[in-house]
């Protein structure tokens, strides 16, 4: 699948304070010609473009403030591609991850139901109240005081559920809500959200100490998901069974990102190999642009992401770690913190974080297999999750 994205807008109703996009603004907001420009270059390039299918996605800021816009895009693509007769005609998705404040206006519910067979969206909610109001708050409105919008969204989850009810939420860890993270994912999945995607960020944020206080917290949390029983039907992506591993780069020397095999387009019609390489991601290198929608995209400046995998870009304790796979990063946050302006230096801040994880990861499948072991269950687990695993995504 082909992943296009196009930032609608910089503007954003929250000021989170792990967010990674340091450049939001009320300006810089897509014109129809720039979006239209685009849609017509990628539907105009098959021998460029030529992935079986596609995910169209919307960010922004906060993409739904830009509804109108994106029901115009979505309108277009798909008469475009019908008329082209074009291989994604049928094979598409819409995509979005929204801080779920206007999920419930008219113009949303509109779009929803106009596009849902093709549509996924995930809401943001990072935890208990406690938790989601300590980074994600409102924009200042001049009093000073912080306010958290737990709340505002926490109304439109039940709507959002019945929509999409396969569809996860996107919880973020910074060094501050580490001692939340249990009771979060437990709160989650109490709101009947079942598939929770969690991650601790990329950038060099994280304290003395830390890596023990995450590893406590991910042991706790595996003890209530063994003990209550929500290996049943309930994910977190904190515990996988292929993390943990080592890495033999003459099996698997592999990109972790996907950044070059994406595209993104902002409101100025840039391209970049990501969004993460647009400037209001970057806290101090410059824009990655790789071309814009008049003159199409420049494959000499695409060309070095394509040549991106873990051995051209990791220190010599990545490659020989032994517990190598799972370890993520961000590629343009390898850019950003790099000594130069190179794409072919991997930052390692999470390195502690990953091993604690791993740990943990370690005691929650021990402790599972055990108990379903002694209640004779093991294999028909196994064979379960074998057959969720081979289950092919359909548009």
């Amino acid at each position: 699948m082909k992943h296009i994205t196009f930032i609608v807008t910089k503007d954003c109703q929250l000021a989170c304070k792990y967010c990674y996009l340091v450049g939001k603004n009320t300006g810089e907001r897509m014109s129809w010609p720039t979006a239209k420009a685009a849609i017509d270059y990628i539907l105009g390039n098959r021998e460029i473009f030529d992935d079986d299918g596609v995910v169209w996605e919307f960010i922004g800021g906060e993409p739904f403030l830009e509804i109108d816009l994106i029901d115009r895009i979505c309108d277009y693509i798909k008469r475009e591609m019908f008329r082209l007769g074009h291989p994604w005609f049928d094979n598409y998705r819409f995509l979005f991850a929204t801080n779920g404040i206007n999920y419930g206006s008219a113009k949303v519910q509109a779009f929803i139901s106009k596009n849902i067979k093709h549509l996924s969206i995930g809401i943001t909610i990072d935890g208990t109240q406690r938790k989601h109001d300590l980074n994600r708050i409102w924009k200042d409105d001049g009093t000073g005081e912080e306010r958290g919008s737990y709340a505002d969204v926490l109304r439109n989850i039940p709507l959002w559920r019945r929509q999409f009810p396969n569809d996860g939420t996107k919880v973020t860890i910074s060094s501050e809500d580490i001692p939340y993270i249990k009771e979060s994912v437990l709160h989650l999945y109490s709101l009947g959200i079942r598939d929770v995607k969690i991650n601790c960020v990329f950038e060099d944020v994280w304290r003395e100490g830390d890596d023990r206080l995450f590893e406590d917290q991910l042991v706790e949390l595996a003890d209530a998901i063994v003990d209550n029983g929500y290996y049943n039907g309930y994910d977190c992506s904190f515990f996988n069974e292929r993390i943990g591993r080592p890495l033999d780069p003459e099996v698997d020397n592999s990109n972790w990102c996907g950044s070059g095999r994406m595209l993104s387009v902002d409101a100025a019609g840039n391209f970049y190999p990501c969004t993460r390489f647009a400037a209001y991601s970057l806290r101090v290198k410059r824009p990655r642009i790789i071309g814009n929608v008049r003159d199409g995209i420049d494959l000499n400046k695409l060309r070095p992401f394509l040549s991106l995998d873990r051995t051209t870009q990791s220190p010599g304790k990545c490659i020989e770690c032994e517990v190598a796979s799972g370890c993520a990063w961000c590629q343009g946050e390898n850019y950003d913190a790099a000594l130069t302006d190179t794409i072919f230096q991997r930052s390692t801040a999470i390195c502690l974080m990953h091993k604690a994880r791993v740990r943990a990861n370690n005691y929650y499948w021990n402790r599972l297999y055990r108990k379903l072991a002694d209640e004779g269950r093991r294999e028909e687990f196994e064979n379960k999750r074998k057959s969720q695993s081979t289950q092919s995504f359909s548009c």
